[in-house]
């Protein structure tokens, strides 16, 4: 079967034809399936020919008939860029064997290729489809190997055929194997059938791939299935940038934005009008509703659990608000006296109020920046609890967190995520309100990092009888999920709230605090440039963005290493208000795994998107992995073109197959935003004019806060001026302020 790839718009070379055998994988990407591949070619001169394009789930030992054009790069010469391809089978016992041999099917590797290859010869892969169970035949292969060589011969048949089906429509391999994964056999029938399934079912299948797959099947526009899938995308997009609902106008405009269409194309009708039908998207917001996928209410609508998740939050807090502390201490001050002289300090009256908060109510919050006594006030907290016996849990957003928290603390503390005890066999917490935490008191740090959902879960296994605080930084960016709990709890003036004003920790020559105090005030930083002096805190001015991105490759690969010692993979950390941009991310990324990886470098057509010692991040919760969204690690092995990764967690090894690999990401350099929660020995934060859409004090103030030793900003002037006078905090749509005050709280 032939899969048809695009070529580019005004292509104008000659088209070749060239068969041979796949011989290597030298790169691929999971994102789209691009591809470098060399082929043995079977012409007359048996010569390697490097090949470019989208060939993926095609595997190494295949025989393929190519078409195509010769080009001519700068860089890596004459290559073969691939425009459709077909899989033939091989004629040879030599290229049976290596087919058989080379991964393709679960069961036979290389030694049992060879022997179901001596037994059948030019008959084996009419064998394999025909008459499989005389694999039965061949010396070491019983009926239970048989078997599951059986099954994984057509579920790579599947495979294929879904593989080119979707590359036909421009969806990557990795998406078609998440197909095949959640659907079996029945994938190809839900596509046809309904196109918009995947966006609801698969993640990272998201409306516009699914509605280019649905077009370029025939679905006509007016399709009711295609508003409601545009409806559920607007909303979870506006999930994604932290909303917990939308104004109803505010998602029929959306709405209406993402159902035109745009014209002409080789899959629609010319001269194809613009369309989105105001009234079919209102008939499916009730059909969502009535299927309790949304909830509708005083002009606002969000997804269905978001809300719940919400309403459910506003309930428990104000339950738990309601009643007093299980235990009663009858002389706080003689306590905090005690806890006082253990600790050998003095408590500055605003921590001596945030402990008695914490001992005298059931919720409580504290917050303030960094060095404003926060872990001191946690220490004291816990000498007293500890002393009556009263039973604590610590915990965390991040890994990283919930690491900082224990060392600063000298108890046990864990991710939520642990915390409530996540059990894969479930798809749930064990840690809910039938099964409530065994604790008096539940401590949370980096709470501004906790979205709605997560909140919620967290509070339904809170004991009614238990007591909790709430640590955090208000100032900082709100969480990466949907809500703005910590600001919205404060906000609602239902809770007790202590803030921290006072900056304690300020050793000799640092800036690192004082400098966060007064970007959080508006103010302009006191600052050593170029490196000068002995501090923990500089600038270097660049205002062009291509020579803030040549400072920071020589920051990251020598310098910082030279004069500090840090380790440019583990201690030094690029933090980037965006990803795109020669600045942004993307690019950073890849020029920081070229600088810093060794094993970026040498032969080969071009590096493979993961490599040994390679920072990844992975960017969503897996459950099933124990790994969440924002955790760091390292690579520590990459399979043969990039099909696995194994990647260290905080010395934990976690295993990812080719179709887990769009979960994790290179952060070398990561965004502001996917830093919270995190503190790094050494931070380098780019700022241009480029980045103007986000230049926001919050943002400079949670970048600055993620120095522990040291911070560098590589900033052109005007940006950093910018970031600092712009106060102006994004509007999240958020419900949760509202619900717990006391007027009489939405539906």
């Amino acid at each position: 079967m032939a899969a048809r790839l695009f070529p580019e718009p005004g292509q104008e070379e000659p088209t070749a034809s060239i068969e041979g055998i796949l011989d290597r994988i030298t790169f691929q990407n999971e994102e789209n399936g691009y591809t470098v591949a060399r082929l043995l070619d079977s012409g007359r001169e048996k010569k390697t020919v490097t090949v470019v394009g989208f060939l993926s789930g095609v595997p190494v030992g295949s025989t393929l008939s190519l078409t195509g054009t010769w080009i001519n790069d700068s860089r890596y010469g004459r290559q073969f860029k691939l425009l459709s391809y077909e899989i033939i089978k091989p004629n040879t016992i030599n290229g049976i064997e290596r087919y058989l041999g080379s991964g393709l099917i679960r069961g036979i590797g290389p030694a049992y290729a060879a022997r179901i290859v001596g037994r059948f010869g030019l008959q084996t892969l009419d064998i394999l489809e025909n008459d499989p169970d005389r694999l039965g035949e061949v010396a070491g292969l019983g009926k239970a190997r048989v078997a599951s060589i059986k099954k994984a011969w057509q579920e790579q048949k599947e495979i294929h055929r879904i593989m080119v089906f979707l590359q036909g429509h421009g969806i990557s391999a990795a998406y078609a194997v998440k197909i095949f994964k959640t659907y079996g056999r029945k994938a190809l029938a839900v596509v046809k059938e309904n196109p918009y399934r995947l966006a609801e079912d698969i993640w990272g299948v998201g409306f516009r791939i699914a509605d280019s797959i649905a077009l370029s099947l025939g679905v006509p526009a007016n399709d009711p299935r295609r508003a409601r899938a545009g409806l559920l995308f607007a909303l979870d997009q506006a999930a994604g940038e932290g909303h917990c609902y939308l104004p109803s106008e505010k998602l029929l405009e959306q709405a209406e934005f993402l159902l035109k269409l745009t014209g002409k194309s080789e899959e629609l009708p010319e001269q194809q009008d613009l369309y989105s039908d105001p009234e079919l998207i209102r008939a499916q917001i009730k059909g969502l509703e009535a299927a309790d996928k949304i909830v509708a209410a005083d002009d606002s609508i969000a997804l269905a659990p978001i809300h719940f998740a919400e309403k459910g939050a506003a309930a428990k807090l104000l339950k738990l608000g309601a009643g007093s502390p299980l235990y009663d201490i009858k002389n706080v001050d003689q306590a905090l006296a005690w806890a006082s002289a253990r600790l050998e300090l003095e408590l500055a009256p605003e921590q001596g109020e945030a402990i008695k908060s914490g001992l005298e109510h059931k919720v409580s919050v504290i917050t303030g920046g960094p060095g404003t006594g926060k872990s001191t006030i946690l220490k004291a907290l816990l000498l007293v609890l500890s002393q009556k016996g009263i039973a604590v849990k610590l915990a965390a957003p991040t890994g990283r967190a919930a690491k900082r928290l224990a060392e600063a603390c000298g108890r046990e503390a864990t991710t939520i995520h642990r915390l409530l005890e996540y059990d894969a066999a479930l798809r749930g917490f064990k840690r809910n309100r039938h099964n409530p935490l065994e604790a008096d008191m539940v401590i949370v740090d980096e709470s501004s990092m906790m979205d709605i959902v997560l909140t919620n879960f967290l509070l339904n296994a809170v004991a009614d009888k238990a007591s909790l605080v709430l640590v955090g930084d208000v100032d900082q960016l709100p969480s990466v999920g949907p809500g703005n709990v910590l600001r919205d709890i404060i906000g609602s003036g239902c809770v007790p709230v202590t803030r921290l004003q006072t900056v304690y920790r300020q050793g000799p020559g640092s800036l690192i605090s004082f400098n966060a105090a007064r970007i959080n005030r508006g103010e302009f930083l006191e600052l050593l440039p170029d490196y000068e002096g002995d501090k923990d805190f500089y600038c270097i001015f660049r205002d062009e963005a291509a020579d803030i991105e040549r400072e920071i490759l020589s920051l990251c690969s020598e310098r910082l290493q030279k004069r500090y010692g840090f380790d440019p993979v583990r201690d030094i950390q690029v933090l980037t208000p965006m990803r795109k941009g020669i600045i942004g991310t993307e690019n950073l990324n890849s020029r920081l795994q070229e600088t810093l990886n060794p094993a970026a470098g040498g032969g080969g057509d071009r590096p493979r998107r993961f490599l040994p010692g390679d920072k990844v991040m992975q960017i969503r919760n897996n459950y099933d992995k124990d790994v969440f969204n924002g955790d760091l690690g390292i690579v520590a092995a990459a399979g043969g073109s990039e099909s696995t990764a194994e990647v260290l967690f905080e010395g934990r090894r976690v295993l990812y197959e080719s179709a887990d690999l769009g979960e994790l990401v290179l952060a070398y350099a990561v965004t502001v935003h996917k830093s919270q929660g995190s503190e790094f020995p050494c931070v380098i934060i780019p700022l241009h004019t480029t980045h103007y859409p986000l230049l926001q004090r919050n943002l400079l103030y949670t970048a600055v806060t993620r120095g522990r030793k040291l911070v560098v900003l590589v900033a052109s002037k005007k940006a950093l001026t910018m970031a600092i006078r712009n106060n102006r905090v994004v509007k999240r749509y958020t419900m949760l302020a509202e619900r717990l005050r006391p007027s009489p709280s939405p539906s």
